[in-house]
C-alpha cells in the first residue's frame, strides 16, 4: 500500500488491533510515538511533516492515521471513542515489537496520550502533551466550529483562520489543500460521525479523571500556543499542575498549530526532552 512516491501522505501498511492502519516509520533509534488532532481532512503527515525529519535524527519516528482520520482504513460500523483509539495505538506498538516508548500527542491526540499512559503505564517513557484536550474545559467556539466543519473552501479557510497565529501561513494553495483533503471518499463521513452536535460531549468524554492524571508517573513536557483560540492554554497550565513530573512551555505569538508556527523550536525542545536533556 505504499504510494508515498505519489502521495507523501501515504506510508507502509500495519494492522493495529484489527484496524489497516496508514504508518509513517522514519528514522532509527528509540521509538517516538506521534499522534495528530483531530481537524477535518487531517493526517499524521499534515500534522507532523515538519517535525518528523528533525526528530527522526535520533529517534524511530512512528506516526499512525488513528482509525477514522487520514489513509487508515474506516471499515463499516466502526465505533469511534476513546477505548478505539487506545486499542489501536496499543495494537500498533504490539504489531512492531515495541514494549515501550515515548509519546508526543497533538489536541485531540493529548488526550488519546494520556489515556494511553493511565491505562498502559509501562508502554510509556516520557510524554508530551501539545495543545492538549483530556482535562474537563468549556467547549470554545473554535474548536465547536472545527468539529462541526461541513466542506467548502470558504468554511476551511475559516477554519485555518482559527488555528494559526500567523496569518501568513494560511494561504489559498493551504486552505485548497486541507479543503481536498477532508471530501475524499468516506474522510467526511468519519469525521461528521465522530462528534456531532452538542459537542461539548466530546470533550467530556475526551477527559481522564483528575486522580488518574495526578498519579502519572511518567516524565511530561506540556506546551501550548499563548494565542491558541481552539483549546485554551490553561488546559496545559491544568496539567502542569496535576503532573507531578512536569514542565511547561509556553509559545508567545503561536496558536493551535505549535508544531507548525514554530517547527524547529518545537521539533528542538521535543528532542531534548526525550534524551533527557530537561529531565523535570
Amino acid at each position: 500500500m505504499s504510494s508515498a512516491s505519489t502521495n507523501p501522505e501515504i506510508g507502509r501498511s500495519i494492522v493495529a488491533a484489527g484496524i489497516r492502519t496508514n504508518l509513517h516509520d522514519v528514522g532509527s533509534g528509540p521509538p517516538l510515538l506521534l499522534i495528530h488532532g483531530s481537524g477535518p481532512g487531517v493526517s499524521a503527515w499534515a500534522n507532523w511533516r515538519l517535525v518528523m525529519p528533525v526528530l527522526a535524527r535520533q529517534a524511530r519516528v512512528l506516526a499512525p492515521d488513528m482509525v477514522g482520520f487520514g489513509f487508515t482504513e474506516r471499515p463499516d460500523g466502526q465505533r469511534y471513542d476513546m477505548d478505539t483509539w487506545v486499542a489501536q495505538a496499543v495494537g500498533l506498538l504490539d504489531a512492531l515489537g515495541i514494549e515501550r516508548t515515548d509519546l508526543v500527542g497533538n489536541s485531540f491526540g493529548g488526550a488519546l496520550a494520556l489515556a494511553l499512559a493511565i491505562r498502559h503505564p509501562a508502554r510509556v517513557r516520557r510524554l508530551v502533551l501539545m495543545g492538549s484536550v483530556g482535562v474537563p474545559f468549556e467547549i470554545t467556539p473554535a474548536l465547536d466550529a472545527v468539529w462541526g466543519y461541513t466542506p467548502s473552501l470558504d468554511n476551511m479557510r475559516r477554519l485555518l483562520d482559527l488555528f494559526a497565529f500567523d496569518r501568513s501561513l494560511v494561504n489559498d494553495e493551504l486552505a485548497r489543500l486541507r479543503y481536498e483533503a477532508s471530501i475524499r471518499p468516506g474522510f467526511q463521513e468519519s469525521f461528521a460521525a465522530m462528534f456531532p452536535a452538542p459537542r461539548q460531549r466530546w470533550v467530556d468524554a475526551m477527559a481522564s479523571r483528575e486522580e488518574d492524571i495526578r498519579r502519572i508517573p511518567h516524565p511530561t513536557l506540556v506546551i501550548h500556543g499563548r494565542e491558541d483560540r481552539v483549546i485554551p492554554w490553561t488546559n496545559s497550565l491544568t496539567l502542569s499542575q496535576w503532573i507531578e513530573r512536569s514542565q511547561l512551555h509556553v509559545f508567545g505569538r503561536c496558536g493551535h498549530w505549535t508544531q507548525i508556527e514554530h517547527a524547529t523550536r518545537f521539533a528542538q525542545l521535543v528532542a531534548n526532552f526525550i534524551a533527557g536533556a530537561t529531565e523535570p
